[in-house]
């Protein structure tokens, strides 16, 4: 790789935090420079049409399961985060403190002690003046600073130029000419799988199988569902686990927490730009074919039902040839002749008890489950029926908690 890493950040952004902890590890593992872009994440925000205080728009399972994911993430790295009572905290000033430091990283990570650790508020005054006496700089003569003109066009300058490359969020990485968002992107950031995150692989030499149990909860009409279902009867055997399937529709989940239907197309033109790339390096990654499929949102629930229906020896086939079927193949599964040849020989019988009332009544129940569960999106996965993980990209910790 020619040319710097740059990371792309706001202090509100706790993942961005994390990921500040390990940027120069990342670039040094890289052989390359890291280049710390300071950016305003508000400006972002409103580029996008994104909520300012994005937290506020989850539903309370969505908001559990991402502190718990924070938390599991610090664990990782071996850091400390503490959520502020008055999170956000205006940044504006930190972040124009921060370029009039040269971007010194002792006076970032500084900030972000102050704010993820400490919880204190980053604009304040008074933290400025310690964080900035502290790792070498004259607070006086850089507070006194903080409202120049030329100043305050830098910051928006450098926001300005975020919004161009396609940012929407932080932490973002931008390596080999390419975007990458999160803290957990890393690994694509640099080139290989995860193996090199500190504590995300069991322990080298691990042996012993415990007895462990994990729910896989899905959905035919998602496509992170798909990609994590590609992967999950390898990692039972590689940790011994015992896996239940629980098929749900994912549009009543939806509706029951108040979530739209088919949530990417409410996003932004850059965040759905930034997924349909993150969805083709996901199946490269595990070595899967994918196309995004023309007929989308499908309607799955026949689909579902006729799993149902199915004799439980006869369901993975199914499911695996039902789900390649859409998002590899873009075959419409909502159409009985294409479901009937999924299903085999006897498809058209499957299909006609589809309409029977204890099928129908078994995936609404299957899909309440799932809400009462703290359920909210696909694919999810619960080990030993408490640690709820959300999402194919969290596999790897998926795997950590079957091995702990």
């Amino acid at each position: 790789m020619t040319g710097p890493l740059t990371f792309w950040f706001d202090y509100t952004c706790p993942y961005a935090y994390l990921a500040s902890t390990q940027a120069e590890v990342l670039a040094g593992r890289m052989g390359v420079d890291l280049e710390w872009a300071p950016m305003l994440l508000g400006g972002v925000f409103r580029a996008n049409g994104t909520a300012q205080r994005l937290f506020e728009t989850l539903s309370p399972a969505k908001a559990r399961h991402n502190a718990e994911d924070m938390a599991r993430w610090a664990r990782l790295f071996g850091v400390e985060l503490t959520m502020p009572s008055g999170h956000p905290y205006r940044s504006v000033e930190a972040l124009r403190a921060t370029l009039l430091a040269g971007r010194d990283p002792a006076v970032i990570h500084g900030f972000y002690r102050a704010y993820w650790v400490e919880n204190r508020p980053v604009s304040d005054p008074d933290t400025l003046r310690r964080v900035l006496a502290t790792a070498g700089h004259d607070p006086g003569a850089i507070l006194a600073r903080l409202d120049e003109q030329a100043v305050k066009d830098d910051l928006r300058a450098r926001t300005d130029r975020a919004i161009a490359l396609g940012i929407f969020g932080a932490p973002s990485w931008v390596a080999r000419g390419e975007m990458y968002w999160g803290q957990d992107r890393m690994h694509f950031v640099l080139g290989r799988d995860v193996d090199w995150i500190p504590g995300l692989r069991p322990e080298e030499g691990y042996v012993e199988k415990k007895t462990h149990t994990l729910e896989v909860f899905w959905d035919f009409s998602s496509p992170f569902a798909y990609l994590g279902s590609t992967q999950v009867e390898a990692l039972a055997a590689r940790t011994g686990a015992t896996v239940v399937w629980r098929p749900m529709l994912l549009g009543g989940v939806f509706k029951d927490i108040g979530q739209v239907d088919a949530p990417i197309l409410t996003w932004s033109d850059a965040k759905r730009r930034y997924y349909l790339e993150d969805l083709q390096r996901w199946a490269a990654y595990w070595g899967v074919p994918f196309r995004f499929p023309s007929r989308f949102p499908m309607a799955s629930v026949k689909a579902l039902r006729a799993y149902l229906a199915l004799p439980e020896a006869r369901q993975r086939l199914f499911r695996e040839r039902t789900f390649a079927a859409y998002w590899a193949e873009d075959r419409d599964i909502s159409d009985d002749a294409v479901l009937a040849d999924l299903l085999g020989d006897d498809g058209r019988e499957v299909l006609a008890r589809t309409q029977d009332k204890a099928i129908k009544d078994a995936l609404i129940g299957a899909s309440k489950e799932a809400v009462a569960r703290g359920v909210f999106g696909a694919p999810t996965f619960v080990v030993d029926g408490k640690d709820l993980f959300w999402g194919q990209d969290r596999l790897a910790l998926v795997e950590r908690a079957l091995t702990a």
